[in-house]
C-alpha cells in the first residue's frame, strides 16, 4: 500500500479511485492532482513507483488542504461560530440541524434516538 498525505490507499484501485481515499480529494480534486504530476489515472495504486508518490505528496502539500489541517480548519469554523453565537453556532451547540431542515418530524440523524416522556399519571 501506498502512503499518500498520511493515508494508506488500497492497491488495486484505479488510480484516480484510490486517491478519493484521502481526506479532502473527490474525483474531481483527484483528477486535476493526476493531470499535475503528469500520470495516468486509469493505472493501478499498485504500480505507482516511490518517486510518483513523492511528487504527489508534494503537489498535495503545495496546492491542496487535505487530511489533518482540513479537519483542523473546518472546526475551527464551527467553534467561531459558536463562539460568536450566531443562529448556525447555536444550532452546532443544540445537536439541532444548520441548514434549515424540519426537525418536528425528522432530524433523528442530528437529534439521537427518540426520548419518550411518559404521560400524567391521574
Amino acid at each position: 500500500m501506498a502512503r499518500i498525505a498520511g493515508t494508506d490507499i488500497p492497491n488495486d484501485k484505479r488510480l484516480k479511485i484510490a486517491l478519493t481515499y484521502v481526506y479532502g480529494l473527490g474525483p474531481k480534486e483527484t483528477l486535476r492532482l493526476i493531470e499535475a504530476v503528469g500520470l495516468d489515472p486509469e493505472q493501478k495504486a499498485r504500480d505507482l513507483s516511490e518517486e510518483d508518490v513523492t511528487r504527489i505528496n508534494s503537489e498535495l502539500q503545495a496546492n491542496f488542504i487535505v487530511e489533518g489541517q482540513l479537519r483542523r480548519q473546518t472546526i475551527q469554523n464551527i467553534q467561531r461560530l459558536k463562539d460568536i453565537r450566531c443562529y448556525r453556532g447555536l444550532r452546532h451547540m443544540r445537536g439541532l440541524p444548520v441548514r434549515g431542515q424540519q426537525t418536528q418530524a425528522n432530524a433523528r440523524t442530528r437529534k439521537g434516538p427518540r426520548k419518550t416522556v411518559t404521560g400524567k399519571k391521574k
